[in-house]
């Protein structure tokens, strides 16, 4: 039973062979992947002297048991190998020679070739000239390695090119031998070998399996015709996991001529070629890939020089767009049929689904997505389970199923820190969980928030903001713990209950008494901000009143002391109908005058819409352009209290203009600055108000009674 889902696999992998880059004995990772990368450069290959190009997909882990998959679906056979090695003495030569032929017994009967790349050997024994090895000074000076690899190829080509002609000759007299995959094989002991439908059935899955190797050699046409007879035979003997795999082949074929861009990577990233172009020709042009030319004048002259994946009849055995996905779903539907063909049938799902995306059918490929999630395949390991649930979240996403996506997102995040890892992944989790925020209209800046109507689904929301406290607290940073419950209460406090009220600021309560909440940004290790949370709800504050100072301390304007007669008539007309915004409104001048060095006061009518008492410790006021001493107060308001006046006072220490911009608390250890500005309801007669100089002040006593 193949147990290992490839879950980035599209359909144009069917036209690629298979290459496993492994290291052998201890090879440190960086020096690995350096090398690998380059390797997996080399991807797509010319052949010389036709227009066929061949493809290759590296991987650098590959389980032996999928390999027993390689007659059925040929793409998914290890053809080549690849091991790299450390090796700095002559003396480890042997032993690791040795290695690299029990590597190559791992995937024995598939590889038509392997190369083995020794690092760090030097002296006579890597001055042999052998194909097989090749052997550099160090992990630096390995000009030729990209050059090795497309040799390697070559000699790919070769052996694929001679094993296509072996079975595409209809050598007649000759037994065609039945292709199995691993778990029929002992459904056909003691078969009747002789009967019509038995050798209907092997040549059928034979046609199959030579359809392959056309289209892996690059030969589309010729794939699709052996797709199609393949299909006639299977459909005939009703061999229904075979039928389905010939079906799905001619899927593969179609799609990669009619989106030579490829279906697996972003929408859209790739631009495809017009589409009178043949696909080989379009594949040619795709930027920068490797051109390789290989000369199959190294074979027989047998017609293969002559290019037989023309245009003439493609159109005809080609299937049409809306064709392709109905053959899958015809696919989809025998690959069920088999329980141990789970793995086959959700890959398949999951490369309609691509094609849909680009096809642009939403509705469609959310059904082959719905059949995806319920495959059941063997008990899945909690790295599985989140690498399954990720790439489904992100076909929902390519899909513009944002909601959906998110789900699955939620879910790869609870695995990454199920209970049975003995490590969870909080980081990972929390990373995760920071990705499902749009798909549910969540962001992290409070002044989203602020614009009136709320969207998106608040119980939803809340939960997700409470695994995001959870998973802060579990990477031991307090900080963000308080954030994001700040965060909660001030967004969704018209969605909490009384007791939900009560919890969450006890929790928060908790958290700031080890690190108090700021109005600082909070970065992430990623570079990600997250913005301060102003309380301004707690409590909410309805109209702001400068107030004029007491009678017996307010100035008076004298009347000029030189007696001119200065005109007050003017020549504009007084209108009471005046457009003013609530800038406006802010920055209008006050008639009274505020004096330096005297105690000023500014009126608040706030309410708390808690069930409980609230303590506000330390609020003042925040201003601008003069210099001003605000002498804090402490309240507290009764529960859901209604209207309650507050009088903030404060003593401007130099003269100018003054301006109110709002005023600063400290609740439940969360400090805040309230800019006036972000709060939409609040009533005020004006903000900015003039500061004048020091004045003396007439004190008058008398023995008459006051």
């Amino acid at each position: 039973k193949m147990s290992v889902p490839d879950y980035m696999q599209c359909a144009e992998d069917h036209q690629t062979l298979l290459v496993v880059v492994q290291p052998i004995g201890i090879v440190p990772e960086e020096s690995f992947f350096r090398i690998y990368k380059r390797i997996s450069a080399v991807s797509q290959v010319n052949v010389r002297d036709s227009q066929r190009v061949l493809y290759i997909r590296y991987r650098h882990h590959y389980p032996p048991e999928n390999n027993e998959w390689g007659d059925f679906q040929t793409h998914r056979k290890v053809v080549g190998l690849i091991t790299i090695t450390d090796c700095s003495s002559a003396k480890d030569w042997p032993q690791t020679f040795e290695k690299f032929h029990l590597q190559k017994e791992m995937y024995g009967s598939t590889l038509y070739d392997s190369r083995l790349f020794v690092f760090g050997l030097q002296g006579e024994i890597a001055e042999q000239s052998r194909t097989d090895v090749a052997f550099y000074p160090s992990y630096d000076e390995c000009e030729t390695v990209e050059k090795r690899i497309e040799d390697f190829i070559e000699s790919l080509f070769i052996v694929l090119e001679s094993k296509r002609l072996d079975r595409a000759t209809d050598k007649s007299g000759d037994k065609i031998p039945l292709l199995c995959v691993p778990f029929e094989k002992k459904d056909f002991v003691g078969l009747d070998t002789d009967s019509r439908h038995y050798k209907k059935r092997c040549q059928g899955r034979m046609r199959k399996h030579v359809g392959d190797l056309c289209l892996q050699a690059g030969m589309l046409q010729d794939s699709l015709v052996h797709y199609h007879m393949a299909v006639e035979l299977l459909r005939s003997v009703n061999d229904f996991l075979w039928l389905g795999a010939a079906l799905e082949g001619l899927c593969s074929a179609s799609v990669i001529y009619h989106y030579p861009g490829g279906t697996g990577g972003k929408v859209g990233a790739r631009k495809a070629q017009g589409g009178s172009l043949s696909a080989e020709a379009g594949n040619r042009h795709r930027p920068g890939a490797q051109e390789v030319l290989i000369d199959p004048g190294a074979l027989t002259s047998n017609g293969i020089n002559a290019d037989t994946s023309a245009e003439i009849g493609r159109a005809k055995n080609c299937l049409s767009p809306e064709d392709i996905i109905e053959k899958y779903k015809e696919a989809i539907s025998y690959y069920g049929k088999y329980k141990n063909a789970g793995v086959i049938e959700l890959e398949a799902c999951v490369k309609a689904v691509r094609v849909l995306a680009i096809q642009k059918r939403s509705m469609e490929a959310s059904e082959f997505l719905q059949n995806a999630v319920y495959i059941n395949l063997r008990q899945l390991s909690e790295e599985e389970k989140i690498q399954r649930y990720s790439i489904l979240s992100e076909l929902y996403e390519r899909i513009g199923f944002h909601r959906k996506s998110a789900f699955f997102k939620r879910i790869a995040a609870m695995q990454c820190a199920a209970p049975s890892i003995p490590e969870p992944g909080w980081r990972a989790c929390y990373k995760l969980l920071l990705e499902t925020l749009p798909g549910y209209s969540l962001s992290l800046d409070p002044k989203d928030f602020s614009k009136g109507t709320h969207r998106g689904w608040a119980a939803v929301q809340m939960r997700l903001l409470h695994e995001l406290v959870y998973a802060s607290r579990r990477m031991g940073n307090p900080a963000l713990c308080v954030r994001h419950l700040s965060f909660l209460l001030q967004t969704m406090l018209d969605f909490l209950s009384d007791q939900e009220k009560k919890d969450v600021t006890q929790s928060l309560e908790s958290y700031t008494a080890k690190c108090p909440g700021t109005m600082e940004f909070i970065t992430l290790p990623d570079g990600l901000k997250l913005p301060p949370v102003p309380f301004t709800k707690l409590p909410i504050v309805r109209s702001v009143k400068l107030l004029n100072l007491p009678t017996s301390l307010r100035p008076h304007k004298m009347k000029s002391l030189l007696g001119q007669n200065v005109s007050t008539k003017s020549p504009f007309i007084y209108s009471p109908i005046i457009a003013h915004s609530r800038g406006e409104e802010r920055s209008k001048k006050i008639d009274f005058q505020w004096v330096q060095g005297d105690v000023c006061e500014v009126q608040l009518m706030v309410y708390n819409p808690m069930p409980f008492e609230l303590r506000v410790e330390n609020m003042g006021l925040l201003t601008t352009g003069v210099e001003f001493e605000s002498l804090p107060a402490a309240l507290s308001l009764p529960a859901e209290s209604g209207l309650y006046p507050v009088t903030l006072v404060g003593v401007p220490q130099t003269t100018g203009q003054i301006t109110v911009n709002g005023y600063h608390t400290s609740v439940f250890g969360v400090f805040s600055d309230c800019l006036l500005d972000n709060l939409p309801g609040v009533k005020t007669n004006g903000c900015a108000v003039e500061v004048i100089p020091a004045l003396p002040r007439l004190q008058i006593s008398t023995s008459l009674p006051r």
